[in-house]
């Protein structure tokens, strides 16, 4: 992400369950109602995915609240909503996804020059000790940061 980008939402837990593979940005097609929800930090994606079908992207399970001041004009929450990418990165990501074990995986949600943008992962489950050996190397390095901070004083 450059300068001016204002983080709405990060999905930590994507990096904690997957391996991160590649990332790209891409916009998203939102209605109205929906851009004052994501302005409100209303969203909430803690399992949500994207798939590519015919040749578009589509996230799901992203929920999106529904804002108080649209009466009848509101949006619907759960609704899939199409990802914007160029063509050759949506062949390149049906390449891989194709491939076993690959999943389409938002970790961030960010405004970008007013809009709205996604950083979506591509990412390959991790095992269990994938996950205990990720949390054994934190717990080192904190260790070693720690030991040379109180040499410093």
């Amino acid at each position: 992400m450059s300068e001016g980008a204002k983080i709405i939402a990060v999905n930590r837990r994507a990096r904690h369950d997957y391996s991160v593979d590649d990332c790209y940005e891409c916009g998203i097609e939102l209605l109205g109602t929906e851009v004052k929800s994501f302005r409100d930090g209303k969203i909430s994606f803690p399992d949500a995915w994207a798939e590519v079908i015919s040749g578009e992207v589509w996230l799901r399970s992203l929920r999106i609240a529904e804002n108080p001041f649209s009466s009848i004009f509101n949006h619907d929450p759960d609704r899939k909503k199409r990802l914007l990418l160029h063509r050759d990165e949506i062949k390149r990501i049906t390449r891989k996804v194709d491939e076993k074990g690959y999943t389409l995986i938002p970790l961030s949600f960010y405004f970008k020059k007013g809009r709205v943008k996604v950083e979506l992962g591509l990412c390959k489950g991790k095992k269990a000790y994938d996950k205990r050996a990720d949390i054994r190397e934190r717990d080192i390095t904190r260790e070693i940061s720690r030991d040379f901070r109180q040499k410093l004083h």
